[in-house]
């Protein structure tokens, strides 16, 4: 019998479990979380806020999956593991294991904003008490600013828009959600939220502060009550880097998620795991990713055999009901095709799909990263094929062969 412990509440730690399940159906498995409450989605915090779901709904997992997979759930904050001796401190105890997984995930990143200790009502936005300490601030005569345009930055203004006077994003960046969008595509989404009165200061960004005022780096001034700062994430490593383990901007992870330490894996956004758009390493925080790391660690550590080595960058994201998702790497040939409902842009390299964005109409997305992920040869490509053929006309003679029995 093994000693499994897991550090983190997250995604990943739920693929943890159901990992080590697949293989060791009785061993003891003690998770630690530091967040006090039981799994949940955290990308829909923002749907809390415009109330369209709640916390029970929320949960990842029903309460009864940790009693039915025999996990116990200890919700005190991990202080130091010991990785000679086997051995996590947590509170006033010492935790043994035969097999740990670091899944400590991320935090918000703060530039070091002059005057930033002046503002009263500052928040973030990634956790369910982000989500209740910024309710309890919001009313129609409030005026907010947003500084960041990213994902975790517009999730927010959605969710509280209609319920404060006054939306104001600004970004450093000349467009919104810049690591994921080009310029057309993201002018897309910006004209989709610029339709529910909010206003962008792309191109510029905070500097300085006092209470109720923030000065911008083009020297404008501007006032708010509220201020969500959604600059960026970074990974929670230091627990684990402490320990000895190899870390870069995350724990770095081979493709059976394991560490430098013996016995020890990482998963989710503390870790840096394979991207097979690289072929390298390097954090992809998003929420499949966390949870294929955290099954793949499981089933390692419970002396299974699995690989996760076709993880690629993907984003899924919608605002008020119109919705873009992306994938892989945007190099090689271009294929493109814009309609009345957005714009689909594929691309290729090499006789492969390498990646995508589709803006607006999402339709086949998961045919198109499911080539990306698995690398799959493409018959010779024209545009009528990628756009409107049926699905197998877009494969080469041999993968079509295979997938139809031997028929091409």
């Amino acid at each position: 019998m093994s000693n499994y412990v897991i550090i983190g509440g997250g995604v990943a730690s739920v693929g943890c479990i159901e990992g080590i399940r697949s293989v060791d159906k009785k061993s003891k498995i003690t998770l630690i979380s530091g967040e006090g409450r039981l799994t949940y989605c955290r990308p829909l915090i923002s749907y809390y806020l415009e109330g369209k779901t709640d916390f029970e709904k929320m949960k990842y997992r029903p309460d009864e999956f940790y009693k039915d997979t025999n996990c116990e759930v200890v919700f005190d904050k991990a202080e130091e593991i010991n990785a000679k001796e086997k051995t996590v401190k947590c509170g006033n105890r010492s935790i043994n294991y035969d097999n740990l997984l670091v899944a400590t995930g991320s935090a918000p990143f703060v530039p070091p904003f002059t005057g930033l200790d002046k503002v009263e009502k500052k928040f973030f936005f990634m956790t369910e008490d982000d989500a209740l300490a910024l309710e309890k601030e919001l009313s129609p005569d409030k005026s907010v600013l947003i500084v960041g345009a990213g994902l975790i930055g517009l999730k927010c203004a959605e969710g509280i828009a209609g319920r404060v006077g006054k939306i104001i994003v600004c970004d450093l960046a000349t467009r919104v959600l810049s690591s994921i969008l080009d310029d057309e595509c993201a002018a897309f989404m910006q004209k989709k939220l610029e339709a529910h009165d909010m206003e962008f200061l792309l191109g510029d960004t905070a500097v300085e502060f006092e209470n109720g005022s923030a000065k911008m780096k083009s020297g404008k001034t501007v006032g708010f009550d509220i201020l969500i700062l959604a600059v960026g994430v970074k990974a929670n490593i230091s627990l684990l880097k402490e320990a000895g383990a190899a870390t870069d901007r995350g724990i770095i992870a081979d493709t059976k998620m394991r560490t430098n330490l013996p016995f020890v894996y990482a998963a989710g956004d503390c870790a840096q795991g394979f991207d097979s758009s690289i072929g390298g390493n390097r954090v992809l925080a998003i929420f499949p990713n966390a949870y294929m790391q955290g099954y793949t660690a499981g089933v390692n550590m419970a002396g299974g055999e699995k690989l996760f080595d076709n993880a690629v960058p993907m984003n899924a994201i919608g605002f008020f009901g119109y919705h873009a998702l992306t994938a892989g790497a945007y190099r090689g040939d271009v294929v493109e095709e814009k309609t009345e409902r957005g714009l689909k842009r594929l691309f290729i390299e090499n006789g492969r799909l390498v990646g995508f964005m589709l803006i607006g109409d999402v339709a086949r997305a998961g045919i198109y990263t499911s080539l990306v992920r698995d690398k799959t040869p493409l018959a010779e490509v024209n545009t009528d094929i990628m756009k409107n053929s049926p699905v197998l006309a877009i494969f080469d003679k041999k993968t079509r062969a295979k997938k139809l029995g031997g028929v091409v």
